[in-house]
């Protein structure tokens, strides 16, 4: 309740009633929100024509500051491309630059003096026959005889396909050069979006030609087609998931970003385009890549170097600190948002709030607000869409409050799915206590860049003790498609657990499931569980159906953080659960939804005696002193405590 309270009495201080009375920048560079050390690399880039790779989270503005650059860009005279036919060799069109705007004129021009001359020709054609034809017709009228007439016309005719030719021949437009780029001095004509171009479209290309002779085939020249590196003459070319681009395009970009010049050739072997190659081609432009951290890897080595020892590489932030100044800068996104759809109402101050603190919760850490605002972005869109259904003046709280809930990731919508089916089929309980059973968290969704769209689920961990096989061989079976990390976890803790709990169990078995993980198991952070649920099992003692729990272990028994703490938080509350146990480092992290607040109990733990205390529905006695007293004293040599694989490191 802090948090809502503390960013409503700031919000209330804020001099505005909806968005509609608040501005926003005109240049596009000025609207890029949090991300001031790119702001600032872009800007010397686009004054010093410099090259860059962004590299960060998807939605959190890296082609927004590619478009940008171009408004910055000195104003450079821009050109026309006119690609001419070769008459020494049809297969290498020539190529001719001249200033913007005169290239038109130039086609213009030479298509309407090869109209004139088509025109001519065929006149004079038409003055011939007619003449073949009037001599026949007097000479006809003169001499009265027929046969004078039919072979007159007879000649005409074939005076006519003489002309005309045995076969097709090339028009007068096959002359005519052709007009490959016009280039306009407009903002959004010099910004190149190449993301997912193939090579043709990238790097130009010649069209096949099925009729490659006998007075059919097209020009070699007409089937010219510009590519993206030579649209963005003078401009900006960016590729969004540069690591998608196949090596042979990276290499073919390396040569255009060091010769500003590349010929236009047929992309495909098998086609005849691929016997035609044009004079080079002028591209002088700006590249702008970007991607995901682990992009890097798959740029060619020399593309890279290049970039880098011409230009920057920038890692783009995927949360900023929850300033005031900050906090504006997101109300002023919203403001963009809106203004931008063109289509949506504006936003009242509460319903701004609303989409603040899911800024906040979205961040996964307390003092933070998330960058990733195209998926923000979206939600303001979705409450919009809400208000209009609804024929309503504003986007309100309410509006925004249904669209967080229509507008869930993928992830959330299965983990609830996960979460009824459980219920229905009672793979878990949340009422009574029961021996080796526990309520673990654990979350669904896909890690990026540190920052993970994590969904929670309840992960239901029993344990059971059997006689082993055979004397002094007992063993720890785990069970529930285990990833890596947690197959270690689950090693150290059982061995932690048999080592230390005074029993001699060299003659039993400890099994221990993870009930209905279809998804799979990754991480450490079902540690606490897995503890709880063997210690009870050794011990005959209960454990509270109604407790859950997330957190790792330490080799001196502490409880590490977690990611992914908020999820779990409100998956367990979904489910019925009445006290969740949390590492208290994890405490600053939690930002909950209000409507899950007062649903259950948080209670930060330290030690696994705390784990212990709250789980168990009833103490053996001198159990939990001891337990916490070896495990205090012992360190296994295996025991793993950093952040692992599908878990959020905390900062």
């Amino acid at each position: 309740m802090e948090n809502e309270t503390e960013l409503d009495q700031w919000l209330s201080k804020k001099k505005f009633k909806t968005t509609k009375d608040l501005k926003t920048p005109k240049r596009l560079m000025d609207q890029v929100i949090g991300q001031d050390e790119a702001v600032t690399v872009a800007k010397k880039a686009a004054l010093q024509r410099r090259h860059m790779v962004l590299l960060g989270p998807p939605g959190t503005g890296k082609s927004m500051i590619a478009n940008a650059m171009v408004e910055l860009l000195p104003q450079d005279e821009l050109e026309d491309f006119i690609v001419y036919p070769n008459e020494e060799d049809p297969n290498k069109p020539k190529i001719r630059v001249v200033p913007s705007g005169k290239g038109k004129i130039i086609v213009d021009m030479q298509k309407a003096e090869a109209r004139e001359r088509k025109k001519q020709k065929n006149k004079a054609k038409m003055m011939i026959i007619f003449g073949v034809v009037a001599i026949a017709l007097m000479a006809f009228l003169f001499y009265r005889e027929p046969m004078i007439l039919f072979f007159g016309l007879i000649a005409a005719a074939m005076i006519y396909m003489a002309m005309r030719g045995v076969g097709p021949q090339r028009d007068e437009d096959d002359t005519v050069p052709k007009l490959l780029l016009s280039q306009k001095n407009k903002v959004s004509d010099r910004f190149v979006d190449a993301t997912g171009a193939h090579a043709g479209a990238l790097l130009g290309d010649v069209k096949h030609d099925p009729f490659q002779s006998g007075g059919l085939e097209t020009p070699a020249h007409e089937r010219v087609e510009i590519g993206a590196i030579h649209q963005a003459h003078r401009g900006v070319l960016f590729i969004d998931e540069l690591n998608l681009l196949k090596m042979e395009s990276q290499h073919s970009l390396l040569t255009a970003l060091q010769e500003k010049q590349f010929s236009i050739t047929g992309q495909s072997e098998r086609s005849s385009g691929a016997m035609v190659k044009t004079e080079k081609v002028p591209c002088d432009f700006i590249f702008i890549g970007a991607g995901n951290l682990d992009s890097i890897r798959s740029v060619h080595p020399a593309l890279r170097s290049r970039i880098r020892g011409y230009g920057y590489e920038v890692y783009i932030n995927s949360t900023m600190k929850d300033t005031n100044e900050n906090r504006n800068k997101i109300i002023r996104f919203i403001t963009q948002e809106v203004k931008k759809d063109r289509n949506i109402p504006h936003f009242t101050k509460e319903a701004v709030g609303e989409i603040l603190l899911e800024a906040q919760r979205r961040s996964g850490r307390r003092g933070r607000l998330t960058l990733r605002l195209r998926e923000l972005g979206g939600l303001v869109r979705v409450a919009g869409d809400i208000a209009i259904e609804e024929k309503a003046k504003y986007v309100n709280l309410d509006h925004v409050l249904k669209a967080k809930m229509i507008a869930r990731p993928l992830e959330q919508q299965v983990a609830d799915k996960v979460i009824e089916h459980k219920k229905d089929y009672d793979t878990f309980s949340v009422i009574g206590s029961r021996i080796g059973c526990v309520n673990g968290l654990g979350v669904i969704g896909a890690e990026d860049m540190g920052i993970t769209d994590y969904s929670g689920v309840i992960t239901n961990i029993a344990a059971e003790i059997t006689p082993a096989a055979s004397r002094n061989e007992g063993r720890v079976i785990a069970t529930g498609k285990l990833g890596e990390i947690a197959k270690e976890a689950v090693k150290n803790i059982s061995a932690l657990i048999k080592k230390h709990t005074g029993k001699d169990i060299s003659d039993i078995d400890v099994h221990i499931q993870f009930i209905g993980t279809y998804e799979g198991v990754e991480g450490d952070s079902a540690s606490i569980s897995i503890a709880t649920a063997v210690v009870s099992a050794l011990e005959n003692v209960p454990v509270d159906q109604s407790v859950a729990m997330t957190g790792s272990l330490s080799v001196r028994g502490d409880v590490l953080p977690v990611g992914g703490v908020t999820p779990k938080i409100e998956a367990a509350i979904k489910a019925g659960i009445k006290k969740v146990l949390i590492p208290r480092a994890n405490s600053q992290d939690v930002l909950i939804e209000k409507r899950y607040r007062e649903k259950a109990t948080i209670i930060p733990v330290s030690t696994l005696e705390e784990v212990l205390e709250n789980a168990f529905v009833r103490e053996k006695k001198g159990l939990i002193d001891k337990v916490s007293e070896v495990v205090t004293k012992t360190v296994p040599s295996k025991m793993i405590s950093g952040p692992v694989a599908g878990e959020q490191s905390p900062a």
